[in-house]
């Protein structure tokens, strides 16, 4: 209003920018809990005290496009969420990852490797197909094979319940 309105509709756009360009450098990466009963996965809330985690698990959830501008803030994000809860599976639900590129895949693979050494799994989950495409024809889709890729948070869940976890030398099988 004050600098009339052609000046104003640009000023408007550059603060767009500005604001979406913050946004995909930083985005958010929750940590994922059930909603008790349900299939319902929805962040870590101190609104939610009684949504379920699974010892061992954790479930988490970037949002957005992971690409050379934001990937290492989402290390920095993942990688003491790893070192707090220590667990035995590291399952990224990727349903609300758009686009991932060669540096995105590239940090997975690290974070893969890395994990490894410490006998954690990292799995991917809910992949769109074009990100699925990009994973399977990447290092990444080598390191991780089939069965670190499932379809849903529901279906990892019940499988990671299912499976065989390694505790010390022993192997315990886990119980849902």
């Amino acid at each position: 209003m004050f600098v009339g309105t052609l000046k104003g509709i640009v000023v408007a756009i550059i603060v767009s920018l500005v604001t979406l360009a913050h946004q995909v450098a930083d985005p958010p990466v929750y940590v994922l809990r059930r909603k008790p009963g349900t299939n319902v996965f929805r962040p870590q809330s101190p609104e939610h005290p009684d949504d379920e985690s699974f010892p061992g698990l954790l479930l988490l959830r970037p949002e957005g496009p992971i690409f050379f501008a934001n990937v290492a803030q989402i290390a920095h994000k993942i990688e003491p969420l790893i070192r707090e809860t220590q667990p035995k599976v590291v399952a990224v639900d990727a349903s609300g990852v758009l686009d991932m590129e060669y540096t995105a895949l590239k940090m997975f693979a690290q974070i893969a490797k890395n994990q490894s050494q410490h006998r954690i799994q990292l799995w991917l989950i809910g992949m769109s197909p074009r990100v699925l495409a990009v994973v399977q024809r990447s290092p990444l889709g080598q390191i991780l094979r089939r069965e670190a890729m499932h379809f849903n948070l529901e279906i990892a869940v019940r499988r990671y319940l299912s499976s065989e976890v390694v505790r010390g030398n022993e192997v315990v099988r886990e119980q849902a």
